[in-house]
């Protein structure tokens, strides 16, 4: 007679950067501890949002020293302080080697894979998981618990049950619904004592409140080389004007600052620099020169520079008075300003703010309200500008909730199967 230990079961759900980063870790110390790994999404593939950030070159990480890494997660910082400790972007470009995806530091500092694609490192990345024994299964949206603790899902087949010895949830925050990410975990947890705060857009763009002409003209054209000012924000970029305000890589730099003073004072008032490689007296000596029998605005396009959408935003935010005087009109060039009225709708968003509590888990990650269930990824109340620190932090926490999954299985006594 023989007897066996019953392995432990653990489910990963969601598959994104963090869930998939997760399973691979427990995949990894399944022959130690004795588990059985299985993933669940509820989309019909895995790495939906990760394959759409690739879109436009796979962002992995960013090259910079730590310090000034650590220092892009703000009020979270030091959170996310050990996640990095324990995977940092080192650790990311080279677990992407191991799976055969070469990378590159571009010249704004960030990495990317050499093809700059996120479907082959997807494609790889999966069938090692699959080699690794983590079963993977699709079309499966988790629906909480049932009166047993066992997790719910819904199936093409009909709602089922499955009992797991711990699970981690990660599940995205409430951007991109379509993607997967649409929030609908945070009532299921809350109703269970777990601390959430309110999910809200970060990295996103702004409503403005354009005039019909201007909206009619000037949307969906990028407006280049401008400095944005926002308190201590100063940085220059790109940004676009768009139907209902403005959003682009330079906005969302500076776009939880300006979320959260809109959300205390109702807008927030930004400074554009539409001259930002010129001086403010250099401005006004181009503006105030003679102009003879030309429109201002081409005196304005051959003397400043200004021209297409940076000339329609100085007539939209400017009164005819204004505009007429050359000091005014070149103090506007270096600071115009301009009245922020509302965060564009979280589901647009690039990325979301709020979520599970640092409070509510312990280090491993573990909910103190569940006993081994753990969180990772943007489903955490944590926000990160883009350049590859929201995916670093995703994988990095997924690291973490492997580990501790494996961390806390290890206290706990298998007990023994049927004998043979």
């Amino acid at each position: 007679m023989t007897v066996s230990l019953t392995p432990f079961r653990v489910a990963v759900i969601g598959g994104g950067p963090a869930g998939l980063m997760a399973a691979e870790v427990l995949s990894q110390g399944a022959a130690e501890t004795g588990i059985e790994v299985e993933l669940f999404d509820a989309m019909p593939s895995v790495g939906r949002k990760f394959l759409l950030a690739g879109k436009g070159g796979m962002n992995l990480t960013h090259s910079e020293a730590l310090p000034l890494f650590l220092s892009r997660y703000g009020q979270r910082q030091r959170r996310i302080e050990p996640w990095l400790a324990a995977f940092a972007p080192t650790d990311l470009r080279a677990w992407a080697h191991d799976l055969g995806i070469e990378t590159f530091v571009g010249s704004s500092g960030r990495v990317f894979p050499t093809d700059m694609k996120a479907a082959p490192l997807l494609r790889a990345w999966l069938h090692r998981l699959r080699g690794g024994g983590v079963k993977i299964h699709v079309r499966q949206r988790w629906l909480g618990w049932d009166a047993q603790g066992g997790l719910r899902f819904a199936t093409p087949e009909g709602e089922t049950s499955r009992r797991f010895d711990a699970a981690i949830l990660a599940l995205g925050g409430g951007s991109w619904a379509r993607l997967g990410s649409n929030g609908a975990w945070v009532p299921l947890l809350r109703a269970r004592g777990v601390d959430v705060a309110a999910l809200k857009p970060s990295n996103c763009g702004f409503d403005v409140g354009w005039s019909a002409h201007f909206r009619a003209r000037f949307a969906g054209q990028p407006l280049k080389s401008a400095r944005l000012t926002f308190g201590e924000f100063q940085r220059q970029g790109e940004f676009v004007v768009t139907e209902h305000g403005i959003e682009g890589s330079l906005i969302y730099a500076a776009s939880a600052a300006i979320r959260d003073v809109i959300e205390t004072t109702g807008s927030a008032r930004v400074h554009l620099d539409l001259a930002p490689g010129k001086t403010l007296q250099r401005v006004i000596a181009e503006v105030a020169h003679p102009r003879g029998s030309r429109s201002l605005s081409s005196h304005l396009q051959s003397r400043a520079g200004i021209t297409g959408v940076k000339a329609g935003l100085l007539r939209e935010c400017l009164s005819r008075d204004e505009y007429a005087d050359p000091l005014r009109l070149a103090a506007a060039i270096k600071a115009l300003p301009l009245t922020l009225t509302a965060p564009r709708p979280l589901d647009e968003a690039i990325s979301s703010a709020g979520g599970v509590r640092f409070e509510a888990m312990d280090a491993k990650l573990m909910l103190n309200a569940l006993p081994g269930v753990f969180c990772a990824g943007e489903m955490l109340d944590w926000e990160a500008p883009t350049g590859g620190y929201l995916l670093t932090a995703c994988f990095a926490s997924g690291f973490v909730a492997g580990n501790g999954v494996l961390a806390w299985l290890r206290g706990r006594a298998r007990e023994p199967s049927r004998p043979d």
